[in-house]
């Protein structure tokens, strides 16, 4: 209201003044000119004869103004005048809105800048004006600082996990130095205790390898791209093939496993990156089952979704780690000892495989049953 107020006071004041400039240019071009105006206005609008006077019987010169010639000018200087006036009233207005766009513009990258820098209620920030820019800004900070809070975890994951292989990396290297130079000492050395040896080694060996790889794993994810070379699968066959040659893992591990698949369930996907993701899945579910449980795939189709299912009886998953189970660099195991941990990144690339599929993936876990449900679109 007071904007209105002071907007329609600074029209009138400029109104004003434009009529006093017109007036003054009047009077300087007139005398300037030696009363150019009046003879231009003597000569357009007065008419000019001679007349005998009834009285005195003598000419006499006689001057009437033409009303109708005047009334026309005065009518065109209306108009002119009023369409001036208009687009005087348009311009200005046009620029004050712009001026005002810029302070608004200006103040408000003001209140966003020292709202996002500090740590200011909202409400102390913004006025009662802007409430609906408050409200954008206070889920956009709390959006932005849950990112950082996943970033900070995240990168606190990472840089434990890269010191924990970094650190156990020395063992197992250092028993091979030291099995291999027993037995280069002892080249007399009995069948059975070289036998001993070589077994120790290679045991030692075979874990430096999976320490290394979990370094290269590591690499590999922060410079990938993953792109998908998508055509038709048939999906049943796939999860049959995977569970046989899945077959000495969980034989090792005194599981089985049960199929429960439906027979030509086809869809259109990357077959080599959902093979990675069920792989992985299935990797977590017997590393994670009781000895002697079986490990359950079910797989069916329901309305334009293929919906597969992982089931395992083991130990139950508190609820805070199942909430980041697909985040990059969780392990469900932390302990150095584990050898099922890994590089705590191969649920986060199943994610992001399903996710580029169209697809989402979920893990439950209660009552000692853990599942994890991968929904996929068919076509």
């Amino acid at each position: 209201m007071k904007t209105s107020v002071k907007s329609a006071v600074r029209l009138t004041f400029l109104c004003l003044c434009g009529i006093v400039f017109c007036y003054f240019i009047y009077i300087f071009v007139d005398n300037a000119w030696n009363g150019v105006f009046v003879d231009w206005f003597t000569h357009t609008f007065v008419a000019t004869y001679d007349q005998t006077d009834p009285n005195t019987g003598k000419l006499m010169l006689v001057q009437e103004i033409r009303w109708s010639y005047l009334k026309t000018f005065l009518k065109d200087i209306f108009f002119a005048g009023t369409i001036f006036l208009i687009l005087l009233v348009y311009l200005i207005s046009r620029l004050h809105a712009r001026k005002q766009v810029r302070h608004t513009i200006s103040r408000t990258s003001s209140m966003i800048h020292s709202y996002m820098d500090h740590d200011i209620d909202s409400a102390e920030i913004f006025p009662a004006g802007y409430a609906e820019v408050a409200n954008q800004m206070v889920q956009l900070k709390t959006e932005m600082q849950r990112h950082e809070q996943v970033m900070r975890e995240e990168n606190s994951r990472k840089n434990d996990l890269i010191t924990y292989l970094a650190h156990d990396l020395k063992t197992p290297l250092t028993s091979i130095i030291g099995y291999l130079s027993l037995l280069d000492e002892a080249p007399d050395m009995p069948p059975e205790q070289k036998a001993k040896y070589v077994h120790i080694t290679l045991d030692k060996a075979i874990r430096l390898e999976k320490l290394i790889n979990e370094f290269f794993e590591i690499t590999r994810y922060n410079l990938q791209q993953i792109l998908l070379e998508k055509e038709t699968i048939d999906l049943s066959y796939m999860l049959i093939q995977m569970t046989d040659e899945f077959y000495p893992i969980l034989n090792a591990h005194g599981n089985t496993a049960e199929l429960h698949v439906e027979e030509n369930l086809m869809l259109y996907g990357d077959s080599e990156k959902l093979a990675r993701v069920f792989n992985n899945i299935l990797k977590n579910a017997v590393a994670y089952s009781y000895p002697g449980t079986p490990v359950e795939v079910w797989a069916k189709s329901i309305g334009e979704q293929a919906v597969i299912s992982f089931c395992n009886k083991g130990k139950t998953i508190p609820q805070q780690k199942l909430d980041s189970l697909f985040e990059k660099f969780f392990r469900l195991d932390d302990a150095r000892t584990t050898n099922t941990g890994g590089a705590g990144l191969g649920l986060s690339i199943a994610k992001e495989i399903i996710t580029l599929h169209g697809g989402t993936i979920t893990a439950e876990s209660e009552n000692e049953l853990t599942a994890f449900r991968v929904s996929l679109p068919l076509r």
